[in-house]
């Protein structure tokens, strides 16, 4: 392997590194406060909602079957309500024909939220439509909020309860930073659950 690539390697992880850190060192209080807040929820009989885009979309559906499953396979625990309104097709593209995309998971909000519910919008740039939409809907069916976003995330931050903004602009970083912190919000639950 070139010597370029070595040096591309240390650097590309280096830096998602150092995101990671700083937001170690920034964010570890907004992380604790959204995992209570899905305890409280789960506890009582409420769900767990995930929607984003993309990558966060991808995300999103890791997470999903990381508290229906098992995050600690070593911390046995009864299956959590999880679910990512991201993975049926059939009625993504459905609401994006009908009503366009802007409303695929505010749609879904509707359907399926209660009172009590979480709402885990995930959006990089903190900018996106569908989410931002999504979480209106939440706020006005009375579920609690929470946001993963970027350093910009100040517009989706401003429509949460809880609002972790990881402390940086790259895209590709800020996707693997909230894919950590989305497992550690997974393992404080569990954590909880499982006493």
């Amino acid at each position: 392997m070139p010597h370029d690539s070595i040096s591309l390697i240390r650097a590309q992880l280096e830096a998602g590194a150092a995101v990671t850190l700083k937001a170690a060192a920034e964010c570890a209080p907004a992380i604790a406060r959204g995992a209570d807040l899905i305890v409280e929820s789960l506890s009582v009989g409420g769900k767990l909602l995930l929607c984003g885009n993309g990558g966060s979309a991808a995300n999103c559906q890791h997470l999903a079957a990381e508290f229906v499953n098992v995050l600690d396979r070593g911390r046995p625990r009864p299956p959590l309500a999880a679910i990512a309104l991201t993975t049926d097709t059939s009625l993504l593209t459905a609401i994006a024909n009908d009503r366009g995309f802007e409303e695929v998971f505010e749609r879904q909000v509707e359907a399926l939220g209660r009172p009590g519910d979480v709402l885990l919008g995930i959006t990089t740039g903190g900018k996106s439509p569908s989410v931002l939409r999504a979480l209106r809907q939440a706020r006005r069916q009375g579920l609690v909020t929470i946001a993963l976003t970027g350093a910009g995330g100040n517009e989706v931050a401003a429509l949460a309860d809880v609002a972790v903004l990881v402390p940086s602009d790259n895209t590709q970083h800020i996707q693997e930073t909230h894919l950590a912190i989305g497992h550690l919000l997974c393992a404080l639950v569990e954590q909880h659950i499982a006493g």
